[in-house]
């Protein structure tokens, strides 16, 4: 089937099933441009979560279906390849977690990136998004904080907070492997555009950048920009939606050759089909007693009042 024809099957099995299909701003762009709603992982599982919905199609990876499963445990999270995970993610395990626990002081507050398994969310104090990390850090009243899993972004915030920060070695390739060398190369060839970043590059990176910013503070910044170009410094994916809002900017990837996602881009349109074809076979589920703890580092972190 070509890609028309296997929009309407999926749009059909949604029909069927009650279902709501989730996209990733990393995703295929043909799957984006489908989707019923696009954004970054944990917007999309809240929106989801407000939805009558009885079954959500998560075109993202696998910590991204278990968010919109923590919050919607009445819904079926449905996850189109079972093969694309994060290796950040993986960077860390409950295990790990609680050996590390043991290891700091008692006062030390555990905050946890949302990309992340649903067995390191329930053993940690509160979440974070890459739009807030700073804000939550903030915000709880212990003066030490230890960041898991992403390295990079634990560094941003320490940038941006008194407390002291301690962080577990784990990083997003797609992001950790743009250098500084590629900014200084992308400002020379293009001296007129803005350079805008994702908080998960490296510290040397953020520096070097007019704009750091997640995914969602991007298309906040685009939108409102009178840059005529932009240097854009995360996952490849993310150009399709930047386009979509000012397609009048001219958008340079940073370092194309180092930005990409492999496991963002496994699902398939075909994928989304396959799985609605047997949604049991597909369906992310977290055990209730993991799902009660992680939601509540979720709800923590949900709670803390708008700047």
């Amino acid at each position: 089937m070509d890609n028309q024809e296997l929009i309407a099957e999926i749009k059909d099995w949604l029909h069927t099933h009650h279902g709501i299909w989730l996209a990733h701003n990393y995703q295929r762009a043909e799957i984006q441009d489908a989707a019923d709603l696009t954004g970054d992982s944990l917007a999309l599982s809240i929106a989801a979560a407000e939805t009558d919905a009885e079954v959500i199609v998560f075109c993202g990876v696998h910590f991204m279906a278990e968010s919109a499963a923590i919050l919607s445990p009445q819904k079926r999270v449905v996850l189109p390849n079972l093969a694309a995970g994060c290796p950040m993610a993986d960077m860390i395990t409950a295990e790990q977690l609680i050996a590390r626990k043991r290891e700091l002081d008692a006062d030390t507050t555990i905050v946890t990136y949302v990309n992340s398994t649903a067995a390191v969310k329930a053993e940690s104090d509160i979440c974070c998004t890459s739009a807030n990390a700073a804000r939550v850090a903030e915000f709880v009243d212990t003066g030490k904080i230890f960041f898991v899993p992403d390295q990079n972004l634990a560094q941003y915030v320490a940038a941006h907070t008194d407390k002291h920060v301690g962080w577990w070695h784990g990083y997003c390739h797609a992001h950790h492997h743009v250098r500084a060398d590629h900014v200084r190369a992308a400002r020379q060839a293009r001296p007129d555009a803005a350079v805008v970043v994702h908080p998960e590059c490296r510290p040397e990176v953020t520096a070097l950048a007019d704009v750091v910013a997640s995914t969602s503070g991007m298309l906040r910044w685009i939108e409102n920009t009178d840059a005529e170009a932009a240097i854009i410094g995360t996952e490849i994916g993310m150009l399709h939606p930047l386009r979509r809002a000012r397609p009048d900017i001219e958008l340079i990837p940073l370092a194309p050759e180092v930005q990409i996602c492999g496991n963002m881009k496994l699902t398939t349109l075909e994928d989304v089909a396959a799985s609605l074809r047997d949604l049991e076979r597909h369906t992310i589920a977290v055990p209730e007693a993991i799902r009660v703890r992680a939601k509540k580092s979720l709800d923590r972190m949900l709670a803390i009042p708008a700047q």
